[in-house]
């Protein structure tokens, strides 16, 4: 049996909930750029093509990351936001760990 939408449903007010959802998406999204630039920081100092190349995966990882943050944070400004979709949070843990293993690249 489907839940009835009740009129306590419909007005409900999120609150700080939303905006306490877009400050984690900030606070995220300053953490991965930490990463990303010391990450091509450490490997500005190595002359190799794989020093190259794990400074560009780094970087393209880290605006796809961007990219979903941002959408994100739009999202949440509305009065209702929508429930993040799966698309979207399997695109952020992938990025998550994509950073994660380009910094560990870079410092081997």
């Amino acid at each position: 049996m489907a839940p009835r939408d009740t009129d306590q449903d419909r007005d409900r007010d999120p609150g700080l909930q939303p905006e306490r959802t877009r400050l984690a998406w900030r606070r995220t999204t300053l953490a991965c750029t930490v990463v990303a630039v010391l990450a091509v920081r450490q490997a500005v100092h190595d002359n190799s093509a794989f020093a190259l190349a794990a400074i560009t995966l780094t970087v393209l990882v880290w605006l796809a990351f961007l990219t979903v943050a941002h959408h994100r944070s739009l999202a949440l400004t509305t009065a209702r936001p929508p429930a993040l979709p799966v698309r979207a949070a399997t695109a952020t843990a992938v990025c998550t760990v994509l950073l994660a293993v380009c910094a560990v690249m870079v410092m081997l």
